[in-house]
């Protein structure tokens, strides 16, 4: 999980900011699945 979040850190503000990305996209799959 780490390795994902430094990744999507690398071109951002750290490993904080994928860590947001990836809960946010986990949050508009699990929407999407209700809906």
């Amino acid at each position: 999980m780490s390795g994902v979040a430094g990744g999507y850190g690398g071109y951002g503000m750290g490993s904080s900011v994928g860590a947001i990305l990836v809960l946010f996209i986990l949050l508009v799959i699990i929407t999407r699945a209700f809906i």
